[in-house]
């Protein structure tokens, strides 16, 4: 899989990750709500350490910069 993620992208989806765990460690959240915010938090830490979305794929999306070449 291409890589189209750039590094900020990447950092929000960990940190809103880690937000979405602390929550329900700390009970905030829970029942079914509770169960999709983890399956979403896992899947946005498991993009992020592929740098790929599949989402981006359809629309053209990259986050990604180009490496300059000299």
């Amino acid at each position: 899989m291409k890589k189209n993620m750039g590094t900020a992208d990447r950092i929000i989806r960990i940190l809103i990750s880690v937000i979405i765990i602390a929550l329900y460690l700390g009970k905030v959240i829970s029942g079914t709500l509770a169960i999709v915010l983890l399956v979403l938090s896992g899947i946005f830490i498991l993009t992020s350490f592929i740098s790929s979305c599949p989402l981006y794929l359809p629309f053209g999306i990259k986050t990604l910069r180009k490496r300059q070449t000299n």
